[in-house]
């Protein structure tokens, strides 16, 4: 089309004629990438015991679903890895939040890795108890260690359950050890409970303390010192390091009040800088000694017999209150009580009582 601006009476001025239209849709964008498909058990084991992060990826995905056609697969995959399992070194990294718990690791992961093998960063992360939502962000406070190939960093969210991740972080470490790692970091929330239940499936439990906070002797708590192999005083650097050997002679103090281990090692106390990267190879050298101490005493073997059992009642006790308060005739019977209890009408144990009487006449039905 012709127009009027390129007319002499118009000159100087002159229109291009323009481009033609072009397509909505962007002819080189790539289709949408489908989702792959669902893998069956021994599809999964196969990957699993070839190293495949991608597929541990999904399988750990799958121990933490809530589904039962999920968790139908996850535990067929973990009973066919387990005898592969078992050949690892099991950490748990516990701390106050602020402690420098994630810089650590990311440290401790790099020295491990120098001197070979694998290793599997299984962090614990907070989630609100509101939303019940979490940011997994450890990976982004181990820069270094996200990087590296031999490193599998996995985040879960504690979604208000430390029993019920606990129990899903000990199925994962079964899954990682048979994937070829043989060392394990378990990284604890650091708000109390949840230091027990990790203690519960590591063989050594690490915790990071700080100095110069003003609350030294504040956090010599009986339970977690009692709990610990091996205490750490971090950000040992700069005008912090006076600071940082004093707490730490406090620390040492403290432990000899305390009775011996059931190990009998006695815990080491040691400053470091996880920043800096100072004193990382003692730290190190500390859990070594430690391991060639529990395996000469057999220690080793019987803690681990121990924690098998342990979670092998703490598997039982979830799945009765599973079964307890899935149940529609208990649950219905639950709110007729909690009236009558809030009314004073009744106490509460012999509520209980009759709930649990109920649910006993239930299963005895079902024989």
């Amino acid at each position: 089309m012709e127009h009027p601006e390129n007319d002499n009476a118009y000159k100087g001025l002159q229109v291009n004629s323009g481009v033609s239209s072009q397509p909505i849709v962007n002819p080189y964008r790539h289709k949408r990438a489908t989702r792959p498909r669902r893998l069956t058990a021994a599809e999964y084991v196969e990957g699993i015991l070839k190293g495949d992060v991608s597929v541990l990826g999904r399988a750990v995905t799958l121990v933490e679903s809530t589904a039962e056609e999920h968790q139908a697969i996850a535990q067929e995959v973990i009973e066919k890895c387990l005898p592969y399992s078992g050949n690892s070194r099991r950490i748990g990294i516990t701390g106050v939040p602020g402690a420098g718990k994630s810089t650590s690791i990311d440290v401790f992961g790099l020295h491990v890795l120098r001197d070979g093998g694998k290793l599997a960063v299984l962090a614990i992360d907070p989630s609100s108890e509101r939303t019940r939502g979490s940011i997994l962000g450890d990976k982004t406070r181990m820069e270094k260690l996200s990087q590296h190939t031999d490193a599998f960093i996995r985040p879960s969210p504690s979604a208000g359950s430390l029993g019920g991740v606990a129990r899903k972080t000990r199925e994962t470490i079964v899954l990682c050890e048979a994937a070829g790692y043989n060392n394990i970091f378990v990284e604890t929330v650091g708000v109390g409970q949840s230091e027990t239940a990790v203690h519960s499936m590591v063989d050594f439990f690490l915790l990071i303390q700080l100095a110069g906070t003003g609350d030294e002797l504040q956090g010599i708590k009986r339970g977690i010192m009692e709990m610990a192999d091996g205490i750490v005083i971090n950000k040992a650097d700069g005008d912090n390091i006076d600071r940082a050997n004093l707490a730490a002679a406090q620390f040492r103090n403290a432990l000899q009040l305390f009775p011996p281990t059931p190990s009998r090692w006695r815990p080491e106390v040691i400053t470091y800088s996880g920043y800096f990267e100072l004193n990382i190879d003692k730290v190190w050298d500390m859990i070594d000694r430690y391991f060639e101490y529990v395996k000469e005493t057999g220690y080793f073997r019987q803690k681990r017999n121990e924690q098998a059992k342990y979670w092998m009642i703490e598997t039982i006790d979830e799945q009765l209150r599973h079964d307890f308060y899935t149940r529609p005739e208990i649950r219905a019977l639950l709110e007729q009580k909690e009236l009558r209890v809030l009314n004073n009408e009744q106490s509460s144990f012999t509520a209980a009582h009759e709930v649990l009487s109920r649910y006993y006449d239930t299963l005895r039905g079902n024989r």
